[in-house]
C-alpha cells in the first residue's frame, strides 16, 4: 500500500519512524457529467482571473484571502516550517479507555506502518502496551494543512489511527429529539427487547453494498444494449396505527423466520441480491406451481364437501318425512280397526 505521509510517533522520549497508509477504500461508482444531446464530457477548466487564461496544475498554489480581499500566498515550504511539534510527528498526549471516545468524533482511518528495521522494536512495544492496558492513545498530528486529533488502537498486529474531530466540532443534538410527551409502557419495551433478541446479531463481514451491485447490473445491461432489470414491486403496506400490534407481528415474523431456517424448511436469505441459476429458478417455479396446484385441489375438495352437505341434509329430511308419514298411516289404520270391533 502506498504511504501518504511520512513521520514519527512521539511516545514520551521514544520516537518511532512510521508511514501513514489509508486503511479504507471507496467502492462508490462515480459518474461523469455529460451533454445529454451528444454524450460529450462536461469539464471544469481552471482559469486565472488576472490573465483570463486556463492554467495547468503545476501553476496552481495556495493563498489566503484577507478580509480586504488581499491574497497572501502560502507555499509548501511555509507549511513545512510551522512552529508546532506535530508538523511531522504524531504526538501521543494521553491514554484513555476506548469507551471515552464519542463515535461522533471518529473520522477517516489509517494504518501506521513501521518505517524500516530500527522502528520494529519500539513499534511492537507500543502495540503490546496498548494491548495490555486495554486503552487507546490520543494523539495530535498535522495533515493536509491543519492540526488534527487522532486515536491509536491495535488492529490484529498493526497500529491503526482514526482521525477525530475536535470536541467543539461536534454539534449538540438540540431540537432533534421529539418535543412531545410520550409514554412508553413496560409491555412495549418487553416486545421491543423480544424483537431485538429474536433478530439476533450479524456477522459484519456478510454485509455489503447492495445498491452498488444493482447499479453495476444496470450499467452492464445498458453497455450490452439490453433493457435494465426492473425493480421489484414495493411491498403493500398500510399505515401502522397500533404500535403494540406492529411489535407483536414483527416478533412473530422474526421467530417464524428463525424456526423455518433452523428446521431447514427455507433457504437462508442472503443479505445481497444474487443472480439465480436457471436450474434454481426452474426449481423454485416448479415448487411454486406444485404448491398452487395442491392449494387448488384442497379448495376443490372443500367446495365439493360444502356442496355435498346440503344434499345430505335434504336427503335426511326426506327420509325423516317419509318415516313420519308411514307412522301416521299405520296409526290411522289401527284406530279404524278398533272402532269396527
Amino acid at each position: 500500500m502506498r504511504s501518504i505521509w511520512n513521520g514519527a510517533i512521539s511516545f514520551g522520549l521514544v520516537s518511532i519512524p512510521i508511514k501513514l497508509v489509508n486503511a479504507t477504500e471507496s467502492h462508490t461508482i462515480s459518474f461523469r457529467q455529460i451533454h445529454t444531446e451528444d454524450n460529450g464530457r462536461i469539464r471544469y477548466r481552471k482559469v486565472c482571473e488576472v490573465e483570463d487564461r486556463e492554467v495547468s496544475q503545476s501553476e496552481i498554489g495556495k493563498g489566503y484571502e484577507d478580509a480586504d480581499g488581499t491574497i497572501v500566498p502560502i507555499t509548501d515550504e511555509d507549511l513545512s516550517h510551522l512552529p508546532i511539534p506535530t508538523a511531522r510527528t504524531i504526538e501521543i498526549v494521553a491514554f484513555v479507555p476506548a469507551e471515552k471516545i464519542d463515535p461522533l468524533q471518529m473520522g477517516a482511518a489509517y494504518y501506521l506502518a513501521a518505517s524500516g528495521a530500527p522502528a520494529a522494536k519500539p513499534y511492537t512495544l507500543l502495540r503490546e502496551a496498548l494491548k495490555r492496558s486495554n486503552k487507546v492513545a490520543i494523539a495530535k498530528f498535522a495533515l493536509r494543512g491543519r492540526e488534527r486529533l487522532g486515536m491509536l488502537r491495535v488492529v490484529d498486529d498493526a497500529i491503526a489511527m482514526h482521525a477525530l474531530l475536535w470536541p467543539d466540532e461536534v454539534r449538540a443534538p438540540e431540537g432533534v429529539a421529539p418535543d412531545v410527551a410520550v409514554t412508553i409502557r413496560d409491555k412495549e419495551l418487553d416486545l421491543a427487547d423480544a424483537l431485538m433478541d429474536t433478530l439476533g446479531e450479524v456477522e459484519m463481514e456478510e454485509l455489503h453494498d447492495e445498491y452498488r451491485e444493482a447499479l453495476e447490473e444496470v450499467i452492464a445491461a445498458k453497455a450490452a444494449g439490453e433493457a435494465p432489470p426492473e425493480a421489484p414491486a414495493p411491498a403493500a403496506g398500510g399505515k401502522v396505527l397500533d404500535l403494540m400490534a406492529a411489535l407483536e407481528s414483527s416478533v412473530r415474523a422474526a421467530r417464524e423466520s428463525r424456526e423455518s431456517e433452523s428446521a431447514g424448511e427455507a433457504e437462508v436469505r442472503p443479505l445481497s441480491r444474487s443472480r439465480s441459476t436457471p436450474k434454481e429458478t426452474g426449481t423454485r417455479k416448479s415448487a411454486s406451481t406444485a404448491r398452487k396446484t395442491a392449494a387448488k385441489k384442497t379448495s376443490a375438495r372443500k367446495s365439493t364437501s360444502k356442496s355435498a352437505e346440503p344434499a345430505k341434509k335434504s336427503t335426511a329430511k326426506a327420509s325423516a318425512s317419509k318415516s313420519s308419514t308411514a307412522k301416521k298411516t299405520s296409526a290411522k289404520k289401527t284406530a279404524s280397526r278398533k272402532r269396527s270391533a
